[in-house]
């Protein structure tokens, strides 16, 4: 339910198999325009490759995925273009690493984009700045830390201008110090009403920034409710069972 939010993406039974091994099996999600949706999971449920299969990044065996009027689960679809409005934000951040903060933000707004370069400049110092990081723009990526690096790739994809981002275990790879400082980060896009799925482990972040949580197990969706009903009265025993492994 999205209540009276404009639909931007509608996934309806959404199948998804690696040779005879089930992923996947019959997906149905609705994603409102300013939605935060929190994907939960055990380790190897399909969270991760639902997001890669809404970002072209997998193929699928069936089902639909409904953006712009367009089923992006049928052939010929631009990918290239359809990234430039359905970004994604990676675990291990894929910075190029021979090039600057600057020149990383700004290769998809003058390449593919092909945007004034004093406009996207602007753009990528006012993203910079508001995660803290202007004064890092020159540096190259083996000069920032992991956290700081992951703020970089957050700021690549913004610069972009999405509908909607897609966020897979993006604190996965870092430190827990350098935890909070990108989850911060997520929660202002939240909190200025950026469209976002989110894939994470870390269960009061979800509970914090999610307007809705899914919960996958076993390639199927278990349970859809707001993250005040899940984390206090889930209504699956499976989910139950996932939250007290947490000890939430």
């Amino acid at each position: 339910m999205t209540d009276s939010k404009e639909i931007l993406l509608e996934v309806q039974q959404l199948q998804k198999s690696f040779g005879d091994r089930i992923v996947l099996n019959g997906i149905d999600l609705q994603v409102g325009k300013g939605e935060v949706i929190v994907i939960l999971g055990p380790s190897g449920c399909g969270k991760s490759t639902f997001l890669r299969c809404l970002n072209g990044l997998e193929s699928v065996q069936g089902g639909v995925i409904q953006y712009r009027g367009q089923n992006l689960a049928e052939g010929n679809v631009d990918w290239p273009e359809v990234r430039q409005h359905i970004g994604m934000v990676f675990q291990n951040y894929d910075l190029f690493p021979h090039m600057t903060v600057i020149d990383n933000i700004l290769l998809g707004p003058l390449q593919v984009q092909k945007r004034d370069k004093n406009e996207a400049l602007q753009q990528a110092e006012q993203l910079l700045d508001r995660v803290g990081l202007l004064d890092r723009k020159d540096a190259y990526p083996r000069q920032l830390s992991g956290g700081q690096k992951q703020r970089i790739a957050i700021v690549r994809a913004l610069c972009m201008n999405p509908d909607i981002i897609l966020f897979d275990e993006v604190t996965a790879s870092l430190d827990p110090e350098m935890v909070r400082e990108v989850l911060d980060v997520i929660l202002g896009l939240a909190n200025q009403g950026m469209t976002m799925i989110i894939v994470t482990h870390e269960m009061g972040f979800a509970k914090s920034v999610g307007d809705r949580i899914v919960f996958i197990d076993q390639g199927k969706i278990c349970e859809i409710a707001t993250a005040q009903q899940f984390f206090t009265a889930p209504a699956t025993e499976r989910a139950q069972h996932f939250l007290d492994i947490f000890q939430y």
